[in-house]
């Protein structure tokens, strides 16, 4: 396994599990399976409505003796409707009792996009706030306040664009460790990824498969199948590699960590095998080619009429 690490020597593993539209159960057995397997890298999110079950699988593990709290990597991340500063660490505690943890390795400002804290989901343009009226600025302040007072380790930001970053960077005391974002190779975003990592600031690319189980507001009938675009079969079949191991290759030879998800026991020994591959230059180069900067979580569901959200200003593209 390869490791980012982190100015103060704490090490993550650059591929974890992701869970993501994991329901209860298979949640719950998914991060038993792949704790045994050897996964030490965990991605949940409040909004996954899954913290639960996936912390008494950690406590399991952990009361069974099979694995130590120390050596797991832990992210999680705050929900839109919990932007307001005096909501940041309710948030964050809420999330920490889901996990039966006492401290997150990593807690992620989960959009640039504000919610009024009375709506989990937004059904009208007018359950979103603006940023003018939640600044990026006042949540990140009391997310610096939770890493002093000891509940998480550090902090991050997803679906940030280049500008919202430098806006945290300008007022903040502890600066963005990691950028979550969407990234595979028809999504490469590589001017992103190369002012994040000029900075010193991890990426993490999420849905690194295509995401094909996505919800289906997400879906468009033309949206290409990432694991059956004819290039990659290819260049994996001449690798002996699947399609998926490629993906995961390619992203973690980019020196992006990444969090594919899977239930199949035999799938999660793939993509965590992935992680360990590397690929030649003349590999990278083929694949760098495949960019068309399409994404298939591209944002509209934040841009509702009455919206202050655009996919311009979401992205600022």
């Amino acid at each position: 396994m390869k490791y980012h690490t982190f100015s103060n020597g704490d090490q993550m593993p650059l591929l974890g599990l992701g869970t993501w539209k994991s329901t209860d159960q298979i949640a719950y057995d998914t991060v038993k399976e792949a704790l045994r397997i050897g996964y030490k890298h965990f991605d949940c999110a409040a909004r996954y409505e899954n913290e639960k079950p996936i912390g008494k699988a950690l406590k399991d593990r952990i009361a069974n003796g099979s694995i130590n709290r120390k050596d797991l990597w832990i992210t999680s991340k705050l929900w839109n409707n919990a932007h307001q500063p005096e909501r940041v660490e309710p948030a964050l505690k809420q999330t920490l009792n889901d996990l039966r943890l006492d401290y997150l390795d990593l807690y992620l400002i989960h959009w640039p996009v504000a919610f009024k804290p009375e709506v989990n989901f937004p059904s009208t343009g007018s359950d979103l706030v603006s940023l003018d009226d939640v600044s990026i600025q006042d949540t990140w302040q009391a997310l610096e306040v939770c890493v002093r007072q000891g509940l998480c380790k550090h902090l991050g930001v997803s679906n940030f664009s280049i500008k919202k970053m430098k806006g945290i960077q300008a007022h903040c005391s502890i600066t963005p460790e990691v950028n979550q974002i969407e990234a595979h190779p028809l999504l490469q975003q590589q001017d992103l990824l190369d002012f994040c990592q000029q900075e010193g600031i991890l990426v993490t690319a999420y849905s690194p498969l295509g995401s094909s189980d996505r919800p289906v507001r997400l879906i468009k009938a033309q949206d290409p199948v990432l694991l059956e675009q004819s290039e990659v079969i290819e260049i994996a079949h001449n690798l002996n590699l699947t399609p998926a191991q490629l993906l995961l290759a390619w992203a973690v030879n980019r020196k992006t960590a990444v969090i594919p998800k899977s239930s199949n026991p035999g799938r999660l020994k793939e993509n965590l095998a992935a992680a360990d591959i590397e690929l030649s230059s003349e590999t990278m180069d083929s694949i760098k080619r495949l960019d068309r900067h399409f994404r298939y979580v591209d944002g509209s569901i934040w841009t509702l009429p009455g919206s202050p959200y655009t996919i311009q200003n979401l992205w600022d593209e």
